[in-house]
């Protein structure tokens, strides 16, 4: 009986292990927890000096997802990220899954990869810290970006550079965000704040306020997408922010104030939605509360920052849920209330 039941589970782990290997789900690809090991070998020198002018490039991709199940393939990468490709050591990336020498990794389209600025472990802790900002917003809203954390070795096909391994993620690409609240996106370069969900565009201007973010621009469409219902798809649109690096909470060495806010410090709030009538920001107010106890559990329980910095983080939203347990004449100010 026990020879049946180890040749059962041995036949069932070696299905498990061929369903993995086999082909990635894109859904099922986000909705993981788990930290994927990724070796992305390709020409180093040519994204440091080339960054400006991008094109694809060829490349080869290892993911570990577990100890027996692994994929190595050939895919494209290019440099992204207009800020990143003027400043940072290598850019941000898109790295490209649709091609003929990935089928077990197609599913995955295309990605937008979130590096460091550079291979430093302060630039690592950065972008821990914007990739819990992306896991804070998912906690408050389905209507976010999904991330996917790997901890990534970016080897050189040539062997002129020496390897460096750091963490990095993936971004769930805006289509799969839309199916997954029955939506499309709104292709708008121009918006118009009236065309935009009322509701949730006051949500989403608490948030970009929480997080200390002046890097974004509602009527210029700066650092926010839109998708509106596929039922009906003259109704006002949905706002998805993203690209956090530049707020308060994240505090990137390379953010600066804005003179035009009236700053002297990236960590400064400023509200930059549309006026609100006090009973609708209160109301928004009310979700971030029932949120808090979420919020900072997940960040406490974050393993892969040290205590001093995840303090410094949930200091950071302590002082933005103290703000909005303020009197209403402080809310009416701050939000533009009427």
């Amino acid at each position: 009986m026990r020879k049946i039941i180890s040749i059962i589970f041995t036949l069932l782990l070696q299905y498990t292990t061929y369903c993995q290997t086999e082909a990635v789900n894109r859904q099922q690809f986000f909705l993981d927890e788990r930290t994927i090991d990724v070796t992305l070998t390709t020409d180093i020198k040519k994204l440091r000096t080339e960054k400006k002018v991008p094109a694809w490039q060829p490349a080869k991709i290892m993911m570990q997802f577990s100890d027996t199940a692994i994929i190595t393939e050939d895919i494209r990468v290019q440099p992204r990220g207009e800020f990143r490709k003027m400043n940072c050591d290598i850019a941000s990336l898109m790295l490209n899954f649709k091609n003929p020498g990935s089928p077990k990794l197609s599913d995955l389209k295309k990605l937008k990869l979130v590096g460091g600025c550079s291979s430093s472990l302060t630039d690592e802790e950065l972008l821990l810290k914007e990739y819990l900002v992306y896991k804070i917003y998912n906690v408050l809203s389905n209507m976010s970006f999904r991330v996917r954390l790997m901890h990534i070795t970016y080897k050189d096909v040539q062997d002129k550079r020496k390897p460096y391994t750091q963490y990095a993620f993936l971004i769930e690409d805006l289509k799969d965000l839309g199916k997954r609240n029955n939506c499309v996106e709104v292709n708008k370069k121009i918006l118009n704040p009236v065309s935009t969900n009322w509701q949730q565009t006051t949500f989403v201007c608490m948030f970009q306020y929480m997080i200390g973010n002046t890097d974004w621009s509602l009527p210029n469409f700066h650092n926010i997408k839109m998708i509106v219902p596929k039922t009906d798809t003259l109704a006002p649109c949905y706002l998805v922010p993203y690209d956090f690096d530049y707020t308060g909470i994240v505090d990137a060495r390379y953010a600066v104030a804005q003179e035009q806010f009236g700053t002297t410090s990236i960590k400064e709030r400023v509200y930059r939605g549309p006026p609100r009538k006090l009973v609708e920001v209160e109301e928004t107010i009310n979700i971030f509360k029932e949120k808090k106890e979420r919020i900072m559990y997940y960040i406490n329980n974050f393993p892969l920052l040290a205590v001093r910095t995840k303090k410094m983080m949930t200091s950071y939203l302590e002082e933005f849920y103290t703000t909005i347990s303020s009197k209403k004449s402080s809310l009416r100010e701050i939000f533009n209330s009427q």
